[in-house]
């Protein structure tokens, strides 16, 4: 199955060099269809015709995203070694809210990169 997911320029810059191996997102119905071996295709939110295709290769589920961070290596999640101090699953807050972790819970999605197909102009 294919899916797409839309992601801010941050998340999807690490996505695309391969420092974010993990995707986070609420467990809600449309994360719940997901399984590994599933194509997941990533468009920036800052380019909508940028766009990141990745295949699932796990998946993480958890109850809040606190749970999810105490388990889960925060290199792999998207934090670069001068964030790692700082790094909180309050992060998180600012797109999900803590009356919607508990509702859904939360997932995290490892996944491959896939190479790109060239389009006609290239």
């Amino acid at each position: 199955m294919e899916y797409t997911m839309r992601l801010t320029a941050a998340p999807f810059e690490k996505l695309r060099d391969g420092s974010k191996r993990i995707e986070l997102r609420l467990y809600d119905e449309k994360r719940k269809k997901v399984k590994t071996g599933d194509i997941i295709l990533f468009i920036s939110l800052k380019d909508p015709s940028d766009t990141v295709l990745t295949r699932v290769s796990d998946i993480y589920m958890f109850a809040s995203f606190e749970d999810l961070y105490k388990e889960l290596p925060l290199e792999e999640l998207g934090y670069s070694e001068e964030d790692m101090a700082t790094a909180s699953p309050k992060d998180m807050e600012k797109f999900y809210s803590p009356e919607e972790q508990a509702k859904y819970g939360v997932v995290g999605f490892r996944l491959d990169l896939l190479p790109r197909e060239k389009t006609a102009q290239e």
